[in-house]
């Protein structure tokens, strides 16, 4: 239990700095670059998970990076973020609700997609 702690709460301080950078990221594409909100989304994340996807391989799951894992994050994680993005711009929902629901949809499905997925295989 002690591990699964110290885990979720690696996990949880990189998401913070993953969120800072996504919320600038999102708001510089849709405010400055005028871009829909699905792009600017999945663009943010793209950018943001590229940070915590080796900080997390490093210091949180203490496993190996792999372009592989990458890639299968990065297609998991930004369709996901693509799809919010998308229903925001059909259903004209402002810019901060998209960022936070997606932020929290990313931190429980993320997790659990990291730990089972991810960084599973690892040795105990």
């Amino acid at each position: 239990m002690k591990a699964l702690w110290k885990e979720f709460s690696t996990y949880a301080v990189v998401g913070v700095a993953n969120t800072l950078i996504h919320w600038q990221i999102f708001y510089v594409l849709t405010i400055a670059a005028d871009l829909s909100q699905a792009a600017s989304n999945f663009s943010a994340f793209c950018v943001a998970a590229t940070f915590s996807f080796y900080v997390h391989a490093l210091y949180t799951f203490e496993a190996g990076a792999s372009v592989l894992r990458y890639l299968l994050y990065v297609f998991f994680m930004g369709g996901m973020s693509f799809v919010v993005g998308h229903y925001a711009d059909v259903w004209k929902i402002h810019g901060l609700v998209t960022v936070g629901s997606f932020s929290l949809l990313s931190l429980i499905c993320g997790l659990f997609f990291s730990r089972f997925v991810l960084y599973g295989e690892r040795e105990a």
